[in-house]
C-alpha cells in the first residue's frame, strides 16, 4: 500500500475512520439507548425480561469481536472484513426498524400489533445481524486506525486512540438524545403511536452514512495483507505445548522455562514468542469483565431506575433513557481534560501511573458509581407504593357509606366486612373474580352510598407521583465516566500496543471479550433471584483487589492456588452476604 497524506503529522486516511465510527456509534448507540423501553412497551416484555434480553444482544455484540478478528488477520484483512460486515450491520438495522411498525399486523386498527410474535422474529432477526456487523468491525476499526501509522509515531497513535474514543462518545451522546425524542413523536397510518420505526430508522440511515464515508477513504488507506489463520496456529501451539508437557511431566524430564517452550519442538520460537505475549495480557484480562457487568447496566437497570424518578427539569422533560446522555456529555468533556491536563499533572508528581494503573482505578471507581446508584434507589424505595407480590393483586376497599359494607371478593380470597369510613386491604392470587382489572398495580374501590339498592362504585390506583428527582443519577453517571476514561482508553491503547503485529485484531476482541463476559455475568446475576442485587459489588470488590495485587507485581500469576482461592473468596462473599454496609467496608 502507498503511503497516505497527511495533515498536522496525522495520517489523512483516520479522519474517515474517525467519522465512519462517529456514524457507527450513532447508530449503535441510538437504537441500543430504546431498546429496552421497546421491549417493555411495545413487545409488552416485563423488566426481568427486557433486562435479559438487552444483556443477550450486549454481550453477543462483545462476543462476536472474536469471529470478525479472525476473518480479518487470517482471511479477508481488516479493510475488507469492515466492509462486508457493515452491509450486514446495514440489513440488520434496516429489519429492526420494520419490525417496530405498528401498522404492520394491526389488522382491526385498534393501535395494538395483532401479530406480536412477527415482531419479535423481526426484531430478534435484526438484532442478531446487528450483533454479528457490530461485534465483527469492532476489533478491525481501531486496530486499522492504527495500522495507519509509522512505528516512530507512538504519541500520535496514542492521541488517535483517544481521538477514536472521542468520537464514540460524541456518537453516543447525539444519538442518546436525539433517538429518544424520535421515540416520543407519535406517528402511524391508522392510529397515533409512539414513533419506534423513527428511532430505529435514523440509526439505520447514520450505518449506511458510516459505510460510505469508509468507502470514500478507500484509496488512502495502509492495507496490511492477511497473515494466515494466525487462530489456528496460536491453537495447536497450545494444544501441543500442553500434550507434551504433560508426556513429559516426570522427574527425569529437565523442567523448561515456560510451560509454551514445550512446544518448540515443532513450532518456531517466533510463534512461541508470540503466544507468550498475548496469554500473558489475556491473563490480566480475568478480572476486566467486573467493570463492563457494572458499567453496561447503564442502559439496562439505571434506565429502569430513571423510570421511577421524576424527569421535570422545569422547561424540559426529560425522558428516562435521555439520562444516559449524561455518560457521553461526561465523557466528551473529560477525554481531552484528562488527557491534556490530569495525566500531565500526574506525571509532574513523578508518579509511575501505568496502563495496568490505570485500570485499577477505573474498576474502583466504577465499583463506587454504584454505591451511589444503591444509595439513591434506597430513597426510591421510600417513596414507591407496596406493590404486591408477583402473581398477586392488591385491592383497598375504603367505605364512604354509613352503613357496614361486606365485601365478597370471589373465590380463594376471604370476604370481609369494611364498617363505616374504614378501610381495608385485600391480597389475592391472579384467578380471583377481578380478572378484568390490572393486576401488579395497587389500586382501591371507592364504595359510596346504596341507592335504590344499586351501589356507586369507584376505582383509582394508589401511585403516587414520582418524587425523587432524575437529578439524583447525575453522581453515579459521574463516578462511572471518570472510571471509564481512565479504563476504557487506556485498555485500548493498551491492547493495541501488547498485540505482535499480526495479532493486532485479535488482542483487539480479547479485550472485547471482557465486555462480552461483563454482561453475562449480569445474565446470571439478575436470574439467580436468591441473591441481592448488591451481591455483584461485593464479587466487584475482591475481583479490584486480586487485580491490583497483580499490578503491584505480586507472585499470584505463578501461582494457580492464589488464584483458585481468590476466586473462592468471591462465590462466598457474593453467597453469603447482601448488605451494602459490606461492600462499603
Amino acid at each position: 500500500s502507498g503511503m497516505s497524506p497527511s495533515c498536522f503529522g496525522y495520517p489523512l486516511s483516520i479522519f474517515f475512520i474517525v467519522i465512519n465510527e462517529f456514524c457507527e456509534r450513532f447508530s449503535y448507540y441510538g437504537m441500543r439507548a430504546v431498546l429496552v423501553l421497546y421491549f417493555k412497551f411495545f413487545l409488552h416484555w416485563d423488566d426481568n425480561l427486557s433486562t435479559a434480553i438487552y444483556h443477550t444482544f450486549v454481550a453477543l455484540c462483545y462476543l462476536t469481536p472474536i469471529l470478525g478478528a479472525i476473518i480479518a488477520d487470517s482471511w479477508l484483512g481488516k479493510f475488507k472484513t469492515i466492509i462486508s460486515l457493515s452491509i450486514v450491520y446495514t440489513i440488520g438495522q434496516a429489519i429492526m426498524a420494520v419490525s417496530s411498525i405498528n401498522d404492520l399486523t394491526d389488522y382491526n386498527r385498534d393501535g395494538i400489533p395483532d401479530n406480536i410474535p412477527l415482531h419479535i422474529g423481526l426484531s430478534m432477526i435484526g438484532l442478531i445481524l446487528i450483533a454479528f456487523g457490530t461485534g465483527g468491525i469492532k476489533p478491525c476499526v481501531s486496530a486499522f486506525g492504527g495500522d495507519q501509522f509509522e512505528e516512530e509515531q507512538e504519541k500520535q497513535r496514542n492521541r488517535f486512540f483517544s481521538l477514536f474514543y472521542l468520537s464514540v462518545n460524541a456518537g453516543s451522546l447525539l444519538s442518546t438524545i436525539i433517538t429518544p425524542i424520535l421515540r416520543g413523536e407519535e406517528c402511524g397510518i391508522h392510529t397515533k403511536q409512539q414513533c419506534y420505526p423513527l428511532a430505529f430508522g435514523v440509526p439505520a440511515a447514520l450505518m449506511a452514512v458510516s459505510l460510505m464515508v469508509f468507502i470514500l477513504g478507500s484509496k488512502m488507506y495502509k492495507k496490511a495483507h492477511p497473515q494466515g489463520n494466525i487462530m489456528l496456529q496460536v491453537s495447536k501451539c497450545i494444544g501441543f505445548a500442553v500434550k507434551n508437557r504433560f508426556q513429559h511431566r516426570r522427574k527425569q524430564f529437565p523442567k523448561r522455562e515456560h510451560w509454551l517452550d514445550w512446544a518448540s519442538e515443532k513450532y518456531d520460537k517466533r510463534l512461541i514468542t508470540q503466544t507468550k505475549m498475548v496469554l500473558r495480557v489475556l491473563f490480566l484480562y480475568i478480572p476486566l469483565p467486573m467493570f463492563w457487568a457494572l458499567f453496561d447496566q447503564q442502559g439496562s437497570r439505571w434506565t429502569l431506575q430513571a423510570t421511577t424518578m421524576d424527569g421535570n427539569f422545569g422547561a424540559i422533560q426529560i425522558q428516562p433513557d435521555q439520562m444516559q446522555t449524561v455518560n457521553p456529555i461526561l465523557i466528551v468533556v473529560m477525554v481531552p481534560i484528562v488527557d491534556a491536563v490530569v495525566y500531565p499533572l500526574i506525571k509532574k508528581c513523578h508518579f509511575n501511573f501505568t496502563p495496568l494503573r490505570k485500570i485499577t482505578v477505573g474498576m474502583f471507581l466504577a465499583s463506587l458509581a454504584f454505591v451511589a446508584a444503591a444509595l439513591v434507589q434506597v430513597q426510591i424505595d421510600k417513596t414507591l407504593p407496596n406493590f404486591p407480590k408477583e402473581g398477586q393483586s392488591q385491592i383497598k376497599v375504603i367505605n364512604l357509606g354509613t352503613d357496614v359494607a361486606k365485601v365478597d371478593i370471589g373465590p380463594g380470597v376471604e370476604n370481609m366486612s369494611v364498617e363505616s369510613l374504614m378501610a381495608h386491604i385485600f391480597i389475592f392470587r391472579k384467578h380471583a373474580t377481578f380478572s378484568s382489572l390490572f393486576f401488579n398495580v395497587p389500586f382501591s374501590l371507592l364504595l359510596f352510598q346504596c341507592n335504590n339498592n344499586r351501589l356507586e362504585l369507584r376505582y383509582v390506583e394508589d401511585i403516587q407521583p414520582n418524587t425523587v428527582h432524575m437529578a439524583w443519577q447525575i453522581p453515579q453517571y459521574f463516578i462511572m465516566t471518570c472510571g471509564e476514561v481512565v479504563f476504557s482508553v487506556t485498555g485500548l491503547a493498551f491492547s493495541y500496543s501488547q498485540a505482535p503485529s499480526n495479532m493486532k485484531s485479535v488482542l483487539q476482541a480479547g479485550w472485547l471479550l471482557t465486555v462480552a463476559v461483563g454482561n453475562i455475568i449480569v445474565l446470571i446475576v439478575a436470574g439467580a433471584s436468591k441473591l441481592s442485587e448488591q451481591c455483584i459489588l461485593i464479587a466487584y470488590y475482591i475481583s479490584s483487589v486480586y487485580y491490583t495485587v497483580m499490578v503491584q507485581g505480586r507472585t499470584i500469576i505463578d501461582k494457580p492456588h492464589s488464584l483458585l482461592f481468590a476466586s473462592f473468596l468471591c462465590v462466598y462473599y457474593t453467597v453469603h452476604t447482601d448488605q451494602i454496609f459490606w461492600v462499603l467496608y
